[in-house]
This record gives C-alpha cells, structure tokens and sequence, in this order.
C-alpha cells in the first residue's frame, strides 16, 4: 500500500469575476475567496486581474501588474492580504 501523498494544495486553473477569485484544484476541488480579500485586485482594472501566472508547479497566482500574490494555502486557511502600514508624511 503507498501512502505517499502530496498534501499541498496545487492550482490548475484560476477564475476571477467582478466579486470573486476562484482556484480549481489538481484534485478537483475549487477554492473561492471574495475580490474584496486582495485589496490590491480590488482596486485593480479588469486587464490587470486578467493578466495572472500560476506559480511554484501550482501552489500560488501571481499578478505582475499589480505585484500581487496569493497562494493555494493563503486562500484554504483564509489569510488575506493586508495594507501595509506605511506612515504618511504630512
């Protein structure tokens, strides 16, 4: 009996609509998470959401417009992306 078995989750194919991004899984299963949980793909145009690679044989998306990422993981255990808290000077 083999027991080996690869327990990352590994991206096939990436769905992204005006409310949503969604992850097709090697294993079949889809993953979704609201367009609002990026807010850098939130506040992107449509030609730059469009505009996407799977990365890393499938553990990650990467947006080179928008230099965003969001890994399989990322999107599974819900941790979003969040705005950086950069000081502004006045």
């Amino acid at each position: 009996m083999n027991t080996a078995v690869n327990s990352e989750p590994r991206i096939n194919a990436v769905e992204i609509t005006n409310d949503m991004i969604a992850a097709i899984l090697e294993d079949g299963r889809t993953i979704s998470v609201p367009l609002t949980w990026s807010w850098r793909l939130s506040e992107a145009s449509t030609k730059q959401r469009k505009n996407f690679e799977i990365i890393g044989n499938g553990i990650g998306i990467h947006w080179p417009d928008i230099d965003e990422d969001i890994s399989a993981e990322g999107m599974l255990y819900g941790l979003p992306a969040q705005r950086s808290k950069r000081k502004k000077s006045a």
